[in-house]
C-alpha cells in the first residue's frame, strides 16, 4: 500500500493540477504512458481503463489511482456520455523505495467526499495560480494524503466500533467544546485506546480529527453561505478568527477570505 514513504513528500511535488472532460458515447483516450500519480473521478457513464495489458471497469462514483510510468488505454461508454475530473500530480523523478508498493496501484474506491471539494477548488484556483505554486501543489498533496488514508482502510478491518461511535459524536457535536475525555466517554473506551484506534484506522487522533472536520464543515459555509468569517468561525467551534484562519490555510492552502472570494462569489 502507499506507506507515508511512498507517498511524496510536499517538497518532491512540482506541480498539481486538475481537470475536467465529457466524453461523447463510444470515445476512448490513449494509448499513453502515465506520467503522474493521476486520481480520476468518474461522475457519470463507465470507462473500462486497461494498465499494462489488465483491464478494471469503473462505475460511476468511483474514484481510480493510477501510478507513473504504466502503460493505459481507456474506452468509455458506449450508449451514453461519460463525464470525469481528474486531480494529477507531478513529482519528477520518484525514488526507488516507492517503486515496489506502487505497483500494487491502480485502487479503485468510492469518490471521497473530501476529493470532490478538492478537486473543486483546484479547478476554481488554477485560474489564477498555476501548477507549480504552493497552493495547487498543497492541494495535490492533500488529495495523496486522503488516498492514502483510503487505501489503509482497505486493508484494515472494518473500521471499529468506538471510531464509528466517536466519529458521530463529533460529527454531531463539532461546534461544542469537546475533549478526549468526553469523546472516549461516548465510545465506551479509554482516551488512551481511543487514541490507538484513531492511529490505527484514521491515521491521526481523535482531537486532530476534530479539527479537521471542523475546517471542513466551515469551509462548507465560507463556499455556500453569507456569514462572516467571524461567524463562521464561532459556528465551527474555533475562539478565535486567529486560529481559525491559520488552520484553514494549512488544510487547505488557502485563506478564508480566498475560500470566500474564489468559491462563494466566483471571482
Amino acid at each position: 500500500m502507499l506507506s507515508g514513504e511512498q507517498v511524496p513528500s510536499f517538497h518532491q511535488i512540482g506541480a498539481a493540477h486538475a481537470g475536467t472532460v465529457i466524453y461523447p458515447p463510444g470515445g476512448c483516450c490513449g494509448p499513453r504512458i502515465q506520467p503522474d500519480l493521476q486520481l480520476v473521478l468518474l461522475h457519470t457513464g463507465e470507462m473500462k481503463v486497461a494498465v499494462d495489458g489488465k483491464s478494471y471497469a469503473i462505475k460511476a462514483g468511483h474514484a481510480i489511482l493510477l501510478a507513473p510510468g504504466h502503460h493505459e488505454m481507456f474506452v468509455f461508454a458506449e450508449k451514453q456520455e461519460t463525464w470525469h475530473r481528474w486531480i494529477s500530480v507531478h513529482c519528477g523523478e520518484w525514488p526507488s523505495s516507492a517503486s515496489g508498493d506502487l505497483k500494487e496501484l491502480p485502487y479503485i474506491m468510492p469518490i471521497p467526499e473530501e476529493i470532490n471539494r478538492i478537486t473543486d477548488l483546484m479547478l476554481i484556483l488554477q485560474a489564477e495560480h498555476a501548477a507549480e505554486s504552493e497552493v495547487m501543489r498543497s492541494l495535490g498533496y492533500a488529495a495523496l494524503q486522503l488516498c492514502k488514508s483510503k487505501l489503509s482502510l482497505s486493508k484494515q478491518q472494518e473500521l471499529h466500533q468506538s471510531v464509528k461511535l466517536a466519529k458521530q459524536v463529533i460529527h454531531q457535536n463539532y461546534a461544542q467544546d469537546l475533549n478526549l475525555q468526553q469523546i472516549a466517554d461516548s465510545s465506551g473506551v479509554s482516551p488512551e485506546h481511543l487514541v490507538r484506534l484513531y492511529r490505527m484506522h484514521e491515521n491521526t487522533t481523535p482531537i486532530k480529527y476534530v479539527w479537521h472536520y471542523r475546517v471542513l464543515k466551515a469551509v462548507e459555509l465560507l463556499s455556500h453561505t453569507g456569514l462572516t468569517i467571524a461567524e463562521i468561525a464561532e459556528r465551527c467551534g474555533f475562539k478565535t478568527t486567529f486560529h481559525f484562519a491559520r488552520l484553514v490555510k494549512r488544510q487547505t492552502g488557502c485563506t478564508p477570505s480566498e475560500i470566500r472570494r474564489t468559491c462563494w462569489t466566483g471571482e
